[in-house]
């Protein structure tokens, strides 16, 4: 699809040091927006690909490190571009942790930490974001949520994960409402199975993964898009017609 022009906007993707998020943060570099590399431990690659999207694009780059489950880890990072780069106006809450095991037999840190990464991250990096986005009027924020949570699907395996992403779609559509009168949407964009998953099902819808781009078109709309579409969730699924995850 077309990029929209995001010239003089600033873009936060949380995880964006690899994996999908680092596709998404390029394509909003490519659109012309100055951007925000987050990482936690990927501290190498997100500094790395700063560099690499400032002169590839000429726009303004940075990379900042925050666990996005800690409040004040969340207020130091925001600080910090606010500081260096100006408010945040697209933010793209990408972290979650996917831990396909058995509900019963997974470690407890592990079932809190996808909670966390998944659902917590979502809330507070919006929280925070939204302190500058009502003062200026304007915001765009999209939630990854995941295809099939609308429907209240879940598995024994990686429940917490189903169980935070329908999360992630409640408060999509609260938030969403929220904003109605701020100009700010708040938008969900929830994909089945990428190519670069950590686990794959037997059969997949059009006999092929999501690709990173498939996932990233939407998004790109939602953050080029009309201020009257907000609160809505695009499922990347092939037309997967799930019964049972």
């Amino acid at each position: 699809m077309d990029r929209p022009d995001l010239t003089g906007r600033t873009a936060l993707v949380t995880g964006s040091a690899k994996g999908l998020g680092s596709d998404c943060i390029e394509a909003l570099a490519s659109a012309g927006a100055d951007v925000v590399v987050h990482y936690h431990t990927s501290e190498e690659e997100a500094t790395a690909l700063a560099d690499a999207l400032s002169a590839q694009f000429g726009v303004s780059s940075l990379a900042v490190g925050a666990d996005v489950t800690e409040p004040d880890e969340v207020d130091a990072l925001f600080s910090t571009i606010e500081a260096e780069r100006g408010p945040v106006d697209l933010l793209v809450n990408n972290v979650g942790r996917f831990a396909p095991e058995d509900w019963e037999t997974m470690d407890w840190d592990v079932w809190k930490n996808v909670l966390e990464t998944n659902f917590n991250a979502t809330c507070l990096c919006s929280k925070r974001a939204l302190q500058t986005m009502r003062d200026a009027e304007y915001g765009r924020i999209v939630n990854i949520g995941y295809a099939g949570a609308e429907k209240g699907l879940v598995n024994p395996t990686n429940f917490p994960y189903f169980v935070a992403k329908t999360g992630v779609l409640m408060f999509t559509r609260m938030l969403a409402a929220d904003t109605q009168h701020e100009g700010i949407t708040v938008n969900a964009v929830s994909p089945y199975v990428i190519e670069n998953s950590d686990a794959f099902p037997d059969t997949l819808p059009r006999g092929r993964a999501a690709t990173t781009e498939d996932v990233i078109d939407p998004i790109l709309f939602f953050m080029g898009g009309p201020e009257y579409i907000s609160g809505e969730n695009v499922e990347v699924d092939g037309g997967w017609l799930p019964e049972s995850v």
